[in-house]
């Protein structure tokens, strides 16, 4: 911050209203949605839109759940939920973009035009698609070229800050190597000597405070695919049940051993989900060994519920016609936004009629 001059007079001039940013995330739907998902991402989103302070837009990303082989009456539904989750969940359509991403055609389009200027090296050291692609008999080429479309789903609304998880950061950072490649390879013409303004602007991560979610094995990171979730609108029952076996400190063996919160991920989900006063009381009982984990997980789970129940009793209270209606009404609204973009887009890198 620069100090103040010492001519400066004592009328004060505001300064310049900052833009807002735009703000641009995504979630497949390749299941239900977990406490993890909720914790990590979810949540964030709804804090974003509850604080007005920027343009958000959060979208459905179903074309990035067909690089591995699926059932499409699963992806159907598995959309459908989703949505009911994420509105359940906050993400109110009368406040932000929410759409479905195949909705808006103009992702896959782009994501081609993108792959002009994106080198096969740079995908192949994704780590995403390592894991993925790791060990299978058949692996796509969805799947080799998924950070593509990723920098399209973000390029598209020119976003300025995308929300990720430290998983993340690498496939936008080949986002923002993407604005730059373009940007120098299709600077558009000069009006009036000027220099071109360029058609994207690099978007900044905004990483997540929130304290990574282990598995309930935990062995790694949250995943349905690896079995290791609890769904966020499971029954309390079920929900208990699979969060009494969730593992803990593994060299707290007997009660009167105490326990080291900092390595268990159940005192992790409580940074996550507990009042400050709690976590308090969880360390000093867990160090102490005054509490043994069940009673830990315990008032985790009680906690849960406190947050859970009013997003259970607004899910209930949903339609799926309700719910379609304002995806359909989101797509319209970010379909606005894609079809200016793409005009720009064809024109600099020469393509299409004249006539259109």
């Amino acid at each position: 911050m620069s100090q103040q001059s010492p001519f400066a007079t004592t009328m004060e001039i505001p300064p310049a209203a900052a833009k807002p940013a735009r703000v641009f995330s995504g979630i497949q739907p390749t299941g239900e949605l977990h406490i993890g998902n909720y914790l990590g991402a979810v949540r964030t989103w709804r804090q974003q839109i509850e604080e007005g302070k920027d343009e958000t837009m959060f979208c459905v990303v179903d074309a990035h759940a067909i690089t591995v082989p699926y059932d499409p009456k699963d992806l159907r539904k598995n959309i459908d939920d989703l949505c009911l989750d994420l509105i359940a969940c906050g993400l109110d359509p009368e406040k932000t973009t929410l759409f479905v991403q195949s909705d808006v055609r103009e992702h896959t389009e782009l994501a081609w035009y993108l792959a002009s200027v994106t080198p096969m090296g740079d995908l192949g050291r994704m780590t995403q698609f390592k894991d993925k692609g790791e060990g299978k008999d058949f692996v796509s080429t969805g799947l080799f070229t998924y950070p593509v479309l990723m920098s399209a789903d973000i390029l598209l609304y020119k976003a300025t800050v995308v929300p990720v998880g430290e998983d993340q950061v690498q496939h936008l950072e080949l986002a923002r190597e993407t604005v730059r490649r373009f940007n120098h390879r299709f600077p558009g013409e000069k009006v009036s000597g000027k220099k071109p303004r360029p058609i994207f602007v690099e978007p900044k991560p905004r990483l997540s405070v929130t304290p990574r979610i282990m598995g309930l094995d935990g062995e790694s990171k949250m995943s349905k695919s690896k079995g290791n979730t609890i769904g966020l609108f499971e029954h309390p029952d079920s929900f208990w049940k699979k969060l009494s076996k969730a593992y803990t400190d593994p060299q707290r063996l007997k009660l009167t051993d105490p326990g080291r919160p900092e390595i268990c991920n159940i005192f992790t989900m409580h940074k996550a989900i507990s009042p400050k006063e709690t976590q308090d009381e969880v360390v000093a009982n867990c160090t102490g060994a005054k509490w043994g984990c069940v009673a830990c997980k315990k008032v985790l789970f009680d906690n849960f519920e406190k947050e859970l129940i009013p997003l259970r009793t607004k899910r209930e209270a949903l339609s799926i016609e309700q719910v379609r209606q304002a995806m359909g009404d989101g797509a319209a609204k970010a379909r606005r936004i894609a079809v200016e973009t793409m005009k720009e887009v064809r024109q600099v890198m020469g393509l299409g009629s004249l006539a259109t």
